[in-house]
């Protein structure tokens, strides 16, 4: 297999930035690396399609070692043609392989064989191929009986016939491939309920739908329900069209009955005198048996199709279906999450931060500007009216003590209650002291996981488990990409039927985005924590808890440079890192850029060549740095630095913005001052929102009150779209209108048609 021009032709790239990157990848290079500081030698491919192009990278190259195990099996059974190799050798997918296999892979114990040991494999060749003298099967079959193989009688040797023709006929790799585009093209796949009872699931107690237009989420929620024995759920083929489709694929294709006395039948040209008819020849086969073989042969295909191929068929498309619906949950999962790790920080704001609880009662943190923690508590706003007032005039004085900016609210049990608290505190608060004060509503999605667990209790064992939450929720809203890289990224709840992915794909695919995300903002050397150094390229778990180690025993980094100091963080580990890396502090301003330091003298050098130094990088005094390299020209500058066009623009971009993050170029979050009761919405309303999940059917807005509404799919756009998220991204402020409320169901219905995005 050619797998680079594989590659080549399914992304739509040339040669050799394929040639380039399969390289970059084999050197050990991570994606974040070569997406950034590699621009050159793959044309400036995304992070995203690098990381697909090595997800198919490593998908081409175990079908490749597959189809050499498969090739070597079978040619050690001595069985290997050269159209069965250029066959397995042409194979695009993994499964088509294992189809060829089939008839040559080691197998338990089956009727077939057992037929195949009572010397019956000869019959059934001979009915296979149609070819018969004598007028019966049974005439046919007769020389086979023998009781001492257990073959008592003509009707054992047809049957034991019958079996090992219904095992050729199933093994048949065609067979499979053309039944499989069958059930995938004109297939239904239904439900029916599996026990009398209500359930989430009663919309599929009887469904059906074509397989060829079946939804992704349908097919994860049928798999749910039956999983939870709701459902029974099928895949179901017109049997008369399966066996039309065998009969023709292999019974017919090439095995054409020869009938006694068989004319040519030729057209006759104009003028032309009519060819005599050719002498009648005697044809050995007998007309009667080779009809009879011919129906005995079809009667096996029946038994092959309901015995062996349709049991073994439907598991193959379901599952077929499944890999394609959790593939799709995934990146939906990841696109997600991006934009969420992405959320614009709200930097240098002390935020106070409610855990709320009804039992336990509200976790409460106070945070400064730095997530230091200030003050902690737990308030009880569900408990009364004199614990509610108690509540009130705490949260008063801490908002005071402290200077508190803004407040966040976890959206978990008792959220509701502690929004309507905050709001009503709030406005006493700036009525008394002239201050106002915002709150906001965050994800606490995985606090919990983070809080009970041994990085948390490292980071604050002074504090107790239920604190350790509230302090997490205050400082998402301060930084939620350092906050949100400390959970297992599954359980941050921003796409569907999660739980229900297979968990090793999920997790790559979401370790890259957050990987991705990570690399994007990079890391401040003197105040990451070890769960965010961990994620920049280059750097592992170990090598991430030896940095702050380093950190705590020498005093702060004052340069990229002494990472070569850091016990295990190797040459290799430093060339992926030092770009991703910021040392404020450092007295060379490069350091707080994202130049990498194999570039300092060409970032110098186009400092020099436009009439600058570094103190005026410090000093923000390059205003016209673009208008004269753009003078000087990229082309001749790149070629006398000696870096590549792509390369000095990303220097010149970061030598006018040092330190920059690029959150901080997004809309910022929308902070509220007052709630919303879901009574209180009428049909007609139009509110601001915030996205809060996007998936296959819509996307949930979160409009101030307790319950997020949803834009179904055919609400979000007046154009045509296959997927929300081709309009919607977690975290946009959308401008949305009321289309209904149900309040029993507690469901609020919103539409973005015709609204004006403000």
């Amino acid at each position: 297999m050619d797998i680079i021009s594989t590659l080549t032709n399914e992304f739509g790239l040339h040669a050799w930035q394929v040639e380039n990157t399969v390289k970059l990848i084999d050197e050990g290079n991570t994606i974040p690396f070569i997406a950034r500081y590699r621009k050159e030698a793959h044309g400036s491919l995304d992070d995203q399609v690098l990381r697909e192009l090595e997800a198919r990278l490593t998908y081409l190259r175990n079908l490749e070692k597959r189809q050499e195990e498969v090739l070597a099996s079978i040619d050690e059974q001595g069985k290997l043609t050269d159209e069965l190799r250029a066959k397995i050798e042409a194979a695009m997918v993994l499964a088509e392989v294992e189809d060829l296999y089939r008839p040559y892979k080691q197998k338990r114990r089956t009727r077939a064989m057992m037929a195949k040991e009572k010397g019956l494999e000869p019959l059934a060749m001979y009915l296979w191929e149609r070819k018969i003298t004598e007028a019966t099967l049974e005439e046919a079959a007769a020389p086979y009986v023998d009781p001492e193989k257990e073959v008592e009688t003509v009707e054992d040797a047809l049957a034991g016939a019958s079996d090992i023709i219904a095992e050729l006929i199933s093994d048949d790799a065609d067979v499979r491939k053309a039944l499989k585009e069958a059930f995938l093209d004109r297939g239904l796949i239904s439900s029916k309920a599996a026990k009398d009872e209500d359930s989430v699931y009663a919309q599929y107690y009887d469904f059906a739908e074509a397989v060829s237009k079946v939804a992704d989420h349908r097919i994860l929620a049928l798999n749910r329900g039956e999983k939870e024995e709701f459902l029974k759920v099928s895949v179901d083929l017109e049997k008369e069209d399966a066996l039309r489709l065998i009969d023709r694929t292999l019974i017919h294709s090439d095995r054409k009955i020869k009938k006694k006395n068989r004319g040519v039948n030729k057209k006759k040209k104009p003028g032309a005198e009519a060819a005599p008819a050719p002498a009648a020849e005697t044809s050995p086969y007998n007309e009667e048996g080779c009809a009879a073989a011919l129906a005995f042969v079809q009667t096996a295909a029946e038994d092959a199709y309901d015995r062996l191929i349709y049991p073994s068929v439907e598991r193959e498309i379901r599952s077929m279906l499944k890999e394609r619906a959790d593939e799709n949950a995934i990146k939906v999962f990841a696109q997600n999450l991006r934009p969420l790790l992405m959320a614009p920080p709200v930097k240098n704001k002390v935020v106070l931060a409610l855990d709320p609880g009804y039992r336990m009662g509200c976790k409460t943190a106070v945070v400064d500007g730095t997530g230091k923690v200030l003050d902690t508590t737990v308030l009880y706003v569900t408990h009364g009216d004199r614990q509610y007032a108690q509540a009130k005039a705490e949260v008063k004085h801490l908002l005071k003590k402290h200077s508190v900016d803004v407040i966040s609210i976890g959206n978990g049990t008792a959220s509701k209650e502690t929004e309507i608290f905050a709001a009503e505190t709030i406005g006493e608060f700036k009525r008394e002291t002239g201050r106002s004060v915002s709150y906001m509503v965050v994800s606490e999605a995985g606090a919990s996981v983070y809080s009970a667990s041994k990085l948390a209790a490292e980071e604050f064992p002074q504090y107790d488990v239920n604190l350790r939450s509230a302090i997490s929720i205050g400082r998402r809203l301060q930084d939620p990409l350092a906050e949100l890289v400390k959970i297992d990224p599954k359980a941050i709840g921003v796409g569907q039927y999660q739980h229900d992915m297979p968990q090793k794909e999920l997790a790559a695919a979401l370790d890259g985005v957050v990987e991705d995300c990570v690399n994007a903002v990079g890391a401040d050397l003197n105040t990451a924590s070890p769960a965010l150094l961990a994620h920049i390229a280059g750097i592992n778990g170990t090598i991430a808890k030896n940095i702050v180690a380093y950190r705590e025993a020498n005093g702060e980094f004052t340069g990229r440079a002494q990472l070569k100091k850091v016990p295990k963080l190797g040459p290799k580990a430093y060339e992926q890192c030092a770009g991703f890396l910021r040392v404020a502090e450092s007295k060379n301003i490069l350091d707080n850029t994202g130049v990498h330091p194999e570039s300092y003298d060409a970032a110098k050098g186009l400092l020099e060549k436009c009439g600058y130094t570094t103190a005026d990088v410090k000093a923000g005094k390059l205003g016209e740095l673009h208008d004269r390299a753009n003078r000087l020209g990229y082309d001749a500058l790149a070629q006398q630095l000696d870096v590549g066009v792509p390369t000095l623009k990303d220097i010149e971009k970061e030598l006018l913005k040092p330190g920059r993050d690029p959150r901080d170029e997004l809309p910022p979050p929308m902070l509220r001052s007052d709630v919303l009761d879901i009574k209180d919405l009428k049909e007609g309303m139009e509110l601001q929102g915030t996205v809060r999940n996007v998936i296959d059917f819509g996307a949930f807005v979160d409009i101030g009150v307790h319950q997020d509404g949803l834009v179904h799919i055919s609400q979000i756009s007046n154009k045509y779209i296959k997927h929300p998220s081709e309009v919607l991204s977690v975290g946009d402020v959308v401008t949305v209108r009321i289309l209904g409320v149900d309040l029993n169901k507690q469901r609020i219905s919103l539409t973005m048609k015709g609204v004006n995005q403000k």
